[in-house]
C-alpha cells in the first residue's frame, strides 16, 4: 500500500469520526436547549416536557414494569409487518417484473393504494380480522408493502441495459436474465426500499394502536394524551425514536453485507 492510499484511508477514517462526533453534539446540544428552554421559561415544561421529566417518566414506568410489556408488544408487532411487508412487497414487484401486462393493468391501482391514508381503513380491518395485534399487523403490512412494491418496481425497470440485451441475444430465458443482471443490479434500491420499509413499518403499527390497542406504544401516546400527562406522552415518543433507530440501523448494518456480497 502506498503512502498516498494510506493518507486517503488516514483522511476517510478522520471524516467518519468527524461526522459522528457532530451527531453527537447536535444531539447533546438540542437536549442542552430543550431543558434550558423549560427551566428559564422559555416553554411550558408541562406541554413540551423537558430531557430531565422524560428521564423520570421512562425510569417510573422501567421501575413498575410497565414499559417493557408495551415496548415488546409494539416491536413485535413492527417486526412482524415489516417482514411480511417486505416479503409481500418484494415478491410482488418480481410478479410484475416477469408480467409486464400485469404491471401496465395494475400501475394506477398501486398509485391509488399509495395514496389512500391507510388509517381509513382502519375500521374494515377491525371487522375483518378482529381487534387485536393482528388487525394492527395488517396495518403495518398495508402501509409498508405499497411503498416496497412501487419502489423495487421501479428499480427493477430501470435495470434495461446493454447486459440484458446480451443475456437476450446469447438465448437467456427471462428468469435466468433476472437472477444474473437484474437482481443483482437492483440490491441497492431493493436495500433503499427496506430502510422506507422500516420507517413505514413503525407508523403503520402506531396508527394500528391508536385505534384498537389495549397495549403499547401507541396506546401509551394515546393514554398519555386523554388525561393530560404530556411527560408520558413525550416518554413513548422518545422510547420509540431509539427503537426505530435501532432497527434502521440494524437493516443499515444488513445493506452493507448484502453490498459486499454482490459488490454493490
Amino acid at each position: 500500500m502506498s503512502g498516498e492510499h494510506r493518507e486517503y484511508l488516514r483522511k476517510l477514517r478522520r471524516g467518519r469520526r468527524a461526522v459522528a462526533l457532530s451527531r453527537i453534539g447536535l444531539f447533546a446540544l438540542i437536549l442542552l436547549l430543550w431543558e434550558a428552554g423549560g427551566r428559564i421559561g422559555l416553554f411550558d415544561p408541562f406541554i413540551l416536557s423537558s430531557p430531565a421529566r422524560v428521564a423520570r417518566t421512562i425510569l417510573s414506568l422501567a421501575q413498575k414494569g410497565e414499559l417493557l410489556p408495551h415496548v415488546l408488544t409494539t416491536s413485535f408487532e413492527t417486526a412482524a409487518g415489516f417482514l411480511l411487508g417486505t416479503l409481500l412487497g418484494v415478491g410482488t414487484a418480481v410478479l410484475l417484473w416477469f408480467c409486464p401486462t400485469l404491471e401496465k393493468v395494475l400501475d394506477p391501482y398501486l398509485v391509488v393504494l399509495n395514496a389512500l391514508p391507510k388509517i381509513a381503513l382502519g375500521p374494515v380491518l377491525i371487522v375483518w380480522v378482529g381487534a387485536g395485534a393482528e388487525a394492527i399487523i395488517v396495518m403495518a403490512i398495508l402501509v409498508s408493502s405499497v411503498v416496497t412494491v412501487m419502489s423495487v418496481l421501479a428499480g427493477f425497470l430501470e435495470i434495461t441495459g446493454e447486459k440484458q440485451k446480451l443475456m437476450l441475444t446469447l438465448g437467456a430465458t427471462r428468469t435466468q436474465t433476472f437472477i444474473k443482471v437484474v437482481l443483482p443490479a437492483s440490491v441497492p434500491t431493493i436495500m433503499s426500499a427496506l430502510k422506507i420499509s422500516v420507517g413505514m413499518s413503525w407508523v403503520g403499527v402506531i396508527v394500528g394502536e391508536y385505534l384498537v390497542s389495549k397495549r403499547g406504544l401507541g396506546y401509551l401516546i394515546v393514554y398519555g394524551g386523554q388525561v393530560f400527562r404530556l411527560d408520558l406522552v413525550m416518554a413513548s415518543i422518545t422510547v420509540l425514536c431509539a427503537l426505530a433507530a435501532i432497527m434502521y440501523f440494524a437493516v443499515a448494518a444488513f445493506e452493507k453485507r448484502i453490498s459486499r456480497r454482490f459488490g454493490a
